[in-house]
């Protein structure tokens, strides 16, 4: 693994800038995170409410995410950003004055929630496919989204545990401050960015006419539908372990703010660990195996974290969860970059969002009932059973999504045409190297 292996995306100015405004924004994203559902634990004490809140904080992206990626397809991507984060800024601001102002909290917050999982509903698929534009040579895309995912979980190791020592020396309203300035980088590298090329605009047709186009070529072709299935259920099943983390910090582990920011802190090694990893790689070849791997041990880790009491043993078991969650989600999210065709990439991107944002909220709703009735552990056990026979399921269709994947990678140039006189072997994007 070299410098110039792990960095080859960053030769595009543009990309450069998106990352460090997105890394200081993400910091402080992962800070509100902490001290949001530390705050209303600590005043509620109510598995439910974290439920509820994470519910009400995503359920948009399940019902809104089809039409934003129609709008991801039909508008200018940048500008559409500028106005998204602003509005996250917002939210952002506003969160910290019904904090300081407000008598009962709970339901402004999950109305706020609301708001910010509207606005999150068209941000992704538009960052999703803005990074195209941003990095326009197709032989450093996979590297663009590894780097992606490495600054999304840089800043989920930093956030966490940075939000611990504020929230302990200062309270959670610091946390909420500061995540509402961070919105200022963002913005400062998107109007920044020079020279974006020039979509070329395609006739636009009718809103749900594109809708089902998109839905119909998504689901219609096996490799992307198995994608984001299997993305779904990870998403579905990882958010009982996120959403109850405060409970493990302060019930099971007899600890405090700081303990769950080390436990959201160890999740971030992994996943920064995983999406190094991914960085390095020099092709999308053998990804396929490393998502059943990844999904596998995923489960495996939710399980084994449920049973320990213990932080040294919590920390190192949630390193290999948040590895195998990161790999599984940017391993699934470069597959889906390669094989889509450019036309249709903001409604299949707005799939993936549903897909890994849209489900967590059922997730989170889910695991706070289930939580509150037979425990957050046996919760998280559950989960865990759920994850390892996704993966199994995955496993077993890998042979037949190989042979569908492979013409579109030998177009691209990725693989050699196959030789027709040659013994028949499947050897594609989805396979071993």
């Amino acid at each position: 693994m070299t410098v110039e292996s792990l960095g080859r995306a960053l030769v595009h100015r543009n990309y450069r800038l998106f990352l460090l405004g997105q890394g200081i924004s993400l910091i402080g994203t992962w800070m509100q995170q902490v001290a949001m559902s530390w705050f209303l634990y600590r005043l509620t004490a109510s598995p439910f409410l974290l439920g509820l809140i994470g519910f009400s904080n995503q359920i948009p992206s399940l019902i809104l995410s089809p039409l934003a990626g129609v709008a991801a397809d039909r508008w200018n991507r940048h500008r559409a950003l500028l106005v998204t984060q602003c509005l996250a800024m917002i939210q952002a601001f506003l969160v910290l004055i019904v904090v300081q102002f407000s008598g009962d909290v709970v339901w402004p917050l999950m109305g706020l929630g609301f708001f910010l999982g509207v606005v999150n509903a068209f941000d992704m698929p538009l960052r999703q496919s803005f990074l195209v534009e941003m990095v326009p040579d197709r032989e450093h895309l996979s590297n663009a989204i590894a780097l992606n995912s490495s600054i999304v979980n840089g800043a989920r190791l930093i956030g966490p545990s940075l939000a611990g020592l504020v929230i302990a020396a200062w309270g959670e309203s610091v946390c909420f401050l500061l995540n509402a300035f961070s919105y200022f980088a963002v913005l400062w590298a998107l109007l920044s960015m020079r020279n974006l090329p020039v979509r070329v605009k395609k006739s636009e047709g009718r809103i749900l006419e594109r809708l089902r186009e998109g839905l119909v070529y998504a689901f219609g072709f096996p490799p992307l539908r198995a994608l984001l299935l299997l993305l779904a259920a990870i998403s579905f099943m990882s958010m009982t372990t996120s959403v109850l983390m405060p409970v493990f910090a302060k019930d099971v582990l007899k600890g405090d703010a700081h303990t769950q920011g080390f436990l959201m802190g160890a999740m971030g090694v992994g996943a920064l660990t995983a999406a190094l990893y991914l960085a390095s790689r020099k092709s999308v070849l053998g990804l396929g195996r490393a998502i059943v791997f990844a999904a596998i041990f995923f489960g495996v880790g939710q399980i084994t974290f449920s049973y320990s009491t213990r932080l040294w043993i919590s920390l190192p078991v949630l390193v290999v969860t948040g590895g195998c969650m990161m790999l599984n989600m940017a391993a699934v999210n470069t597959l889906i970059q390669t094989i889509v065709e450019e036309d249709k990439r903001g409604r299949v991107m707005s799939l993936y969002s549903m897909a890994f944002l849209g489900v967590a909220p059922i997730g989170s709703l889910v695991g706070g009932i289930l939580a509150a009735r037979l425990g957050a552990p046996a919760t998280v056990r559950i989960s865990g059973g759920f994850c390892i026979v996704a993966g199994l399921l995955f496993g077993l269709n890998l042979p037949r999504l190989r042979a569908l994947v492979r013409p579109i990678y030998e177009r691209a140039g990725i693989l050699p045409p196959r030789n027709p006189e040659a013994t028949y072997q499947i050897h594609d994007s989805i396979s071993d190297r």
